[in-house]
């Protein structure tokens, strides 16, 4: 059962608010690539240290990580709701007064390089000044929250609210899921502890992470499993200085984009199995040179497995820790940020 209401039950008016979130949040895909990938590749660069390109056995199901944080890759977490959050779940998503975008909630933070000429107007997403605002705030420590301005009839977003905590347990995330897959009726230690910790477990696997990683990409999983809870559809993005990678959850489920290098050879071969030329490819899907390779954008999109989905004669069953619950589904080379022409390509490399 889908936790929010597809296009066939929506009224006309909430019709087009999802058309109109959705295509805003084309635009901060686009965006969040340049931000989390493109700009972290320059800051390398700039710095003369070499990428630390991520390997392809990181992007399988399971796969570890190596613990260490690069310094100079943008790390962010950002949460974008299709409405708005009710005042009732402040308790675990931490939106206040005190950290409203307002214009002396802004300024009374000294660390963000903001003039007292601040427009009130850039945290509205329809400003054209808007991904200049979001630019600045991203570094800031916890998450930034983009959801329905609810002072207005039409729908209109902005970016309401900074340094925002997610304060759920993960005990309580991996509960929830749990219940909803149908791994138990209740209580998350109702089977006892080892199957608590089993839960647990899978529910990091269930959001494409190893086992108990910290910071914001924890919150990213609490997160979009806590707004499940509101009959609507989120966007979570997390970028991490470890993974290298830009993460979104969706009600679409999960996807990973790295940054990927390309030989000539690899390049003609793509370009002849989609009908263009080696030349159009790099101008549209290459963004930087490294020596004789070429970097490109690479996009791994996620299925759930019958195991990570609910039962479809929604009777209780039990975890088996070594079944699978995230299966590679696309693999893509993504179109550089500003290209309108050109889709994704598909390059099935993963398992290669």
């Amino acid at each position: 059962m889908l936790y929010w209401n597809i296009r066939e039950r929506l009224s006309p008016s909430d019709r087009l608010r999802r058309s109109y979130y959705e295509l805003l949040r084309d635009e901060l895909d686009q965006f969040m690539v340049k931000y989390s990938l493109i700009d972290s590749y320059n800051n390398f660069i700039e710095k003369d240290i070499p990428y630390p390109f991520v390997e392809k056995r990181e992007l399988k199901p399971r796969a570890i990580i190596p613990d260490y944080e690069y310094e100079s890759q943008n790390a962010f977490l950002v949460v974008f709701v299709e409405d708005s959050i009710p005042n009732k779940y402040k308790k675990y998503i931490r939106f206040f007064d005190a950290n409203k975008t307002t214009k002396t909630n802004l300024l009374r933070t000294k660390t963000l390089p903001l003039s007292k000429d601040f427009d009130r107007y850039q945290k509205y997403l329809e400003s054209a000044h808007f991904f200049d605002f979001l630019n600045v705030l991203l570094p800031v420590d916890y998450a930034l929250l983009i959801q329905k301005d609810t002072s207005v009839k039409r729908s209109r977003y902005r970016l309401s609210h900074f340094h925002v905590r997610i304060d759920w347990p993960i005990a309580d995330a991996a509960e929830d899921m749990a219940r909803s897959l149908r791994y138990i009726s209740k209580d998350l230690y109702e089977k006892g502890d080892k199957y608590a910790e089993d839960v647990q477990k899978k529910f990091f696997e269930y959001y494409g992470l190893p086992v108990m990683v910290g910071g914001r990409r924890t919150a990213a999983c609490v997160a979009a499993q806590f707004l499940k809870q509101i009959k609507c559809i989120t966007t979570v993005y997390a970028g991490s200085s470890e993974t290298r990678a830009l993460i979104k959850l969706s009600e679409r489920g999960v996807s990973k984009m790295v940054l990927m290098k390309l030989e000539d050879s690899e390049i003609k071969q793509i370009a002849e199995s989609k009908g263009i030329t080696a030349r159009r490819f790099k101008e549209n899907y290459v963004f930087a040179k490294q020596g004789k390779s070429s970097v490109c954008i690479f996009q791994t999109i996620y299925d759930h497995t019958n195991h990570a989905l609910p039962p479809e004669d929604g009777r209780m069953r039990e975890i088996k820790p070594d079944l699978y619950w995230l299966s590679v589904g696309i693999q893509q080379i993504l179109p550089v940020p500003g290209v309108w022409e050109y889709p994704p390509l598909e390059y099935n490399v993963i398992y290669s």
